[in-house]
């Protein structure tokens, strides 16, 4: 089971953090050690002084394939769910600033946190809304129909380089409004109205 993640997925995303707006997916991966899933708590880890909340819709892939022509790619994924994808920010500053990749910002123990996954049959794919909560209030919203690389187009470029495995998961980027987590902060994720995740910070 893999984790591909793509970064820089929403224009106002890439804006805030200063980033160039990519021209085709930025693809990093987390380990299956960066899963959390059933609502555990995350323990805030030493090495980092800024972590950050990054919310995404996370797609399940319900069938093996390579070199997926993204006229079929619709065929790669039916189930979906709200995650986080955890970064300790200025350790990946740091790493950027070095040339060196981001692994350690990005892959760490619990950083992929996952909310519950329901069927994709009622939506449609460029148009699902979604949120996140924190402490009550929101500071991430977002809707897929923002997405630079949609998710039929991320399946089809993915699939050139990994072939894609029944169960492998797929972050399809964060919208703006990313920002700093604290011990005692509680995490709420939205698809719709539907609460499919939730997190606290230990």
């Amino acid at each position: 089971m893999k984790i591909i993640c793509i970064g820089r997925n929403y224009v106002n995303h890439a804006k805030e953090l200063k980033n160039p707006v990519p021209k085709q997916p930025l693809i990093f991966m987390k380990p299956d050690t960066a899963m959390l899933v059933n609502r555990k708590p995350f323990y805030y880890p030493e090495f980092t002084e800024n972590l950050h909340h990054e919310a995404e819709i996370v797609l399940k892939v319900c069938k093996n394939g390579k070199h997926v022509d993204q006229e079929f790619a619709h065929k790669y994924y039916d189930q979906m769910t709200i995650g986080l994808d955890l970064t300790a920010r200025d350790v990946q500053n740091r790493c950027k600033e070095k040339g060196h990749p981001w692994e350690i910002a990005k892959g760490f123990d619990g950083s992929a946190v996952l909310g519950e996954f329901i069927s994709m049959e009622d939506f449609k794919a460029d148009n699902i809304g979604f949120h996140l909560n924190k402490n009550g209030e929101t500071v991430q919203q977002g809707n897929t129909g923002d997405l630079i690389f949609s998710f039929d187009y991320i399946i089809s470029y993915v699939s050139k380089y990994f072939k894609l495995h029944m169960g492998d998961l797929i972050f399809t980027g964060t919208p703006e409004g990313v920002g700093p987590l604290a011990v005692g902060d509680y995490l709420e994720g939205y698809i719709g109205e539907q609460k499919l995740m939730e997190c606290r910070i230990k």
